[in-house]
C-alpha cells in the first residue's frame, strides 16, 4: 500500500511539475517578448534626436559627442562637486536652460568622473562652459560669471 502511495505521489508531483512547466514556459515566452519590444523601441529611439530639456543633462565623456552633435548650439557646464565657483554658476546654468529650452541645450559634465572630455579640449580651470554650434566648439567661457554676462556671451552664438 505504501508503494501505491508513493507512486501516486510521484505521478501527481510530475502532473504539477508539467503543469508548472508549460506555466514557467508561457511566462519566459511572454517575458522575452516583452524584452524585444523594449530592444526595438530603444533601437528607433537611438537615432532620433535627443528631445529640447529644460535643464541641463547629466553628460558622460561616452555620450558627449552625440549631444554635442545632436544639438545645433549645447553649452557644456564642465564641473566637479567640490568646486565652490561650479556650485554658484550652477544655477545660472539651470535657469538658462529653462529660459532658452528648444534653442540652447544645455549640458553638465563632471570632470572627475569623465577626465576625457578635460584632456580633449584642455580643460585647466572649472567652471568652464564649452559652447558648440553645429558640433564645433565656437566659444571656451572659464569662471563663475553673473547670469548677465554668462547669457551675453552665449546667445550672441544663437
Amino acid at each position: 500500500m505504501l508503494l501505491v502511495k508513493a507512486i501516486c505521489a510521484l505521478k501527481v508531483g510530475a502532473e504539477m511539475s508539467k503543469e508548472e512547466d508549460e506555466e514557467l514556459e508561457r511566462i519566459k515566452r511572454r517575458k522575452i517578448e516583452e524584452m524585444m519590444r523594449n530592444v526595438s523601441d530603444g533601437a528607433e529611439e537611438e537615432n532620433q534626436p535627443m528631445k529640447p530639456l529644460e535643464k541641463p543633462l547629466d553628460l558622460t565623456d561616452d555620450m558627449f559627442k552625440k549631444f554635442v552633435e545632436d544639438n545645433s548650439l549645447s553649452v557644456i557646464d564642465v564641473w566637479a562637486p567640490w568646486c565652490g565657483p561650479c556650485h554658484i554658476v550652477s544655477p545660472v546654468i539651470e535657469e538658462l536652460a529653462r529660459d532658452y529650452v528648444g534653442r540652447i541645450s544645455f549640458g553638465k559634465l563632471n570632470v572627475d568622473e569623465n577626465k576625457g572630455v578635460a584632456t580633449q579640449y584642455g580643460i585647466r580651470s572649472i567652471p568652464t562652459l564649452l559652447v558648440f554650434k553645429e558640433g564645433k566648439l565656437v566659444d571656451q567661457i572659464v569662471g563663475a560669471l553673473p547670469r548677465q554676462m554668462l547669457e551675453q556671451k552665449i546667445i550672441k552664438h544663437l
